[in-house]
């Protein structure tokens, strides 16, 4: 089984080395693709650095400038299909991701119990660390709110650790998907849900990010409130 996990980065340098090394030492073998959105930091150049150490295994794409999360991922999963791997993951470079998790997140894939898998704050044995309580509330509510509108049995909607069996990717129109954060992380389990694709939902310990800077803005909430009643309309 080929299995890529997919990480796009921006100004990332003080954790993608650990991230990659993290990636690497685990048991099972699995390929990192790095998408870079022309980090100014130099976080292309220490992937880079790294390529010769895990040959064949760690891998870049670059981007010419700062484009969003979700158009990366939709890179990265391009990428995937062309390559023919057979799994796909999505993960944070910031370590609120743990690396550790990956295989429970496989699990329900390689065990032909769902097609994609979920890491899970808002489940029985999830949980998160270093968030004030507004944030947690927000967040909270939000899954809440996605809920209602789109009618998904997801309890963490906007979760960004994620597993897909490659033929769900190659099912959803990723074209069509014009988000570029949280909306984005909420429309793919919606497609997901839509082309009947099961889903299941996997408790992981969130650790907000203890180095670099969060990429998150107003912009990228007000995308998600108004996105999900756009995505009811979308072609997926």
């Amino acid at each position: 089984m080929k299995k890529l996990v997919i990480i796009p980065t921006y100004n990332e340098r003080e954790n993608v080395e650990n991230m990659i090394r993290c990636v690497m030492n685990l048991a099972d073998y699995f390929e990192l693709l790095i998408v870079d959105d022309n980090s100014p930091d130099g976080t292309a150049e220490i992937v880079e650095s790294m390529q010769s150490e895990f040959k064949d295994q760690l891998h870049i794409s670059k981007r010419s400038n700062k484009q969003g999360l979700g158009t990366a991922y939709i890179h990265g999963f391009k990428w995937a299909i062309a390559r023919e791997y057979d799994v796909v993951f999505e993960m944070d470079c910031d370590f609120s991701h743990n690396p550790n998790d990956l295989p429970r997140l496989l699990l329900p894939i390689a065990e032909h119990k769902a097609q994609l898998s979920i890491g899970s704050r808002y489940i029985k044995g999830g949980h998160i660390e270093n968030w004030p309580f507004g944030r947690w509330l927000i967040s909270f509510f939000a899954s809440l709110y996605v809920r209602m509108i789109l009618w998904i049995n997801i309890k963490d909607t906007t979760a960004g650790f994620k597993c897909y069996h490659i033929d769900v990717l190659k099912a959803i129109n990723l074209d069509n998907i014009p988000f570029k954060g949280y909306a984005f992380q909420i429309c793919m389990k919606y497609a997901a849900k839509k082309k009947g694709f099961k889903c299941v939902e996997v408790p992981i310990n969130f650790i907000d990010r203890a180095a670099g800077t969060s990429k998150m803005n107003t912009s990228i909430f007000k995308e998600a409130i108004l996105g999900v009643w756009q995505m009811k309309w979308l072609k997926l």
